[in-house]
C-alpha cells in the first residue's frame, strides 16, 4: 500500500504518530500485535481497510 500511495515509511510513520522501528517491524510481518487505534490511523493515512495491509498466516502459539 506504501508503493501504491507513493508515500514512504518516513511519511507514514510522521502522519501515524509511531516511531519507524514500529512500522518496520509491522511492514516486517514480526509485529505480535496491533492496537485497534494504530491500524485504524494506518488505514485512515493509507486510505485502506484493514484487509488491505493484513494477512493471517498460522503460526505457533
Amino acid at each position: 500500500m506504501l508503493a501504491k500511495r507513493k508515500m514512504s515509511v518516513t511519511e507514514l510513520s510522521e502522519q501515524v504518530g509511531i516511531t519507524m522501528s514500529n512500522i518496520s517491524i509491522l511492514k516486517n510481518g514480526k509485529a505480535k500485535a496491533i492496537r485497534f487505534s494504530t491500524l485504524e490511523k494506518i488505514c485512515k493515512v493509507l486510505d485502506c481497510q484493514p484487509g488491505d495491509i493484513l494477512e493471517y498466516s498460522r503460526g505457533k502459539m
